[in-house]
């Protein structure tokens, strides 16, 4: 959510902005904003002056009590009754503009960074950099179900009985390389300096509605029945909801939080959840960095969030390519994001692991998230960033580490967290 200010002061640059994200349909908001804002004030003002002149009366009424003029008392006191009654109403009518204000807000996107490509949608993101060379070997790599199912490692057939559709078993060793590279990613992060965390898995909708927008959440999110909790979709929620409504010490700024979490996702729209594999599911594990820092320097750790996955993913030998994000490929709340892809040597082309994003203040906004430094209480920026986020970063592991024989070699910053496996041959 952004600043209101900005809305009265610069609405043209309001507007601006919604047309380099391709929602015209929310031009209209703006000055819809615009007029319920003058009313509010209008009628905030009406309410002060109101009140001053309550005060000012009720002051009076003991100098005349004093006087013997109770005729007049008396009919200030019900001048005063009437005032009352009067604030009580504006203050009502506050309320409801508030609300309607606040609404309207939340659907207003963020102000986009001016570094960020202008276009449509995802097929119009801009490729940055790579990182290894996109190696496709001279032998076949198969399927990553086909892969995982000869290792005796994948069960959707269960999973069908017992969860449904967009769920799975893992087992033996492709459970254990996947639990491998969560703890590796784990470790990876805490060597560069961020605190480990286990969040809550279930989120109330307050905190829902200030991570993301409204339409992200109805497409994303599963709401427990009858309850006003809703699975995570990913653990930045719960993370950033961690500190709303609080007043963080700025000596303390930068927050820097690696996070486990199973995430949930209902993944609706027109990708749909795989029959046979496990790229696109209901249930998957991540890892995320999170960090709250001061404005002026959210842009550098943007960089250097993004460069910690790259290295992660160059670690276990996988070639990965950065992604900028166009402005209409951005969710309403991003202020700049990129994806990192990993290298499919099977499908000889690169495909999303993760995503990095600068928030700005709209998080912050909405749940109340501030600092306090010499120069006054101001709002945090937010960012986020996946390190691993897993079956999907598995499938990246396989392909790239699949040989000729089937086997799949063990990347040596894994070999540990293997029992000292070097290679993982099937049975």
């Amino acid at each position: 959510m952004i600043d209101i200010k900005l809305i009265r002061e610069n609405s043209q640059l309001v507007k601006d902005n919604i047309r380099k994200k391709f929602q015209d349909q929310k031009l209209s908001l703006v000055d819809e904003i615009i007029a319920l804002d003058k009313n509010y004030r209008d009628i905030k003002q009406k309410g002060d002056n109101l009140r001053a002149l309550k005060n000012k009366k009720s002051s009076e009424i003991g100098l005349l009590m004093q006087q013997g003029k109770k005729d007049e008392a008396t009919k200030i006191k019900e001048e005063i009754t009437n005032y009352g009654q009067e604030i009580k109403e504006l203050e009502t009518k506050e309320i409801v503009l508030e609300q309607q204000i606040k609404e309207k807000m939340m659907m207003i996107p963020n102000i986009i960074d001016e570094s960020v490509p202008i276009g449509k949608d995802d097929t119009q993101n801009v490729e940055i950099e790579k990182f290894g060379e996109p190696v496709v070997p001279s032998y076949e790599i198969p399927y990553h179900a086909d892969i995982m199912e000869k290792l005796n490692g994948l069960d959707k057939e269960s999973a069908g009985r017992t969860s449904g559709n967009g769920f799975y078993y893992l087992t033996g060793d492709i459970a254990r390389i996947h639990s491998a590279m969560l703890s590796y990613a784990r470790d990876f992060m805490i060597d560069k300096g961020f605190t480990y965390c286990i969040p809550p898995f279930m989120i109330r909708s307050d905190v829902v509605t200030g991570v993301m927008s409204f339409a992200e959440m109805d497409a994303m999110m599963y709401k427990i029945e009858g309850e006003d909790l809703y699975l995570i979709g990913t653990s930045e929620h719960s993370m950033i909801g961690r500190f709303k409504d609080q007043i963080v010490k700025e000596n303390d700024l930068p927050i820097l939080l690696t996070s486990y979490s199973p995430c949930f996702r209902k993944e609706v729209g027109a990708h749909g959840i795989e029959e046979r594999g496990v790229y696109r599911v209901h249930q998957f594990e991540k890892q995320e960095m999170v960090v709250l820092c001061k404005p002026e320097e959210s842009m550098d750790w943007y960089n250097k969030m993004w460069q910690f996955t790259v290295e992660f993913f160059r670690s276990l030998d996988i070639p990965v390519r950065t992604l900028e994000c166009c402005s209409g490929d951005l969710a309403d709340l991003k202020v700049k994001s990129c994806d990192v892809e990993a290298w499919s040597p099977r499908q000889q082309k690169y495909f999303e692991v993760g995503s990095c994003s600068i928030l700005g203040d709209a998080q912050a906004r909405r749940l109340g998230i501030r600092t306090k430094g010499e120069n006054g209480t101001y709002y945090v920026h937010t960012l986020n960033n996946t390190v691993l986020a897993t079956p999907r970063g598995l499938i990246a592991f396989l392909e790239n580490n699949y040989q000729a024989d089937g086997s799949i070699k063990v990347p040596k910053a894994l070999m540990s967290y293997m029992g000292g496996k070097e290679v993982i041959i099937p049975k």
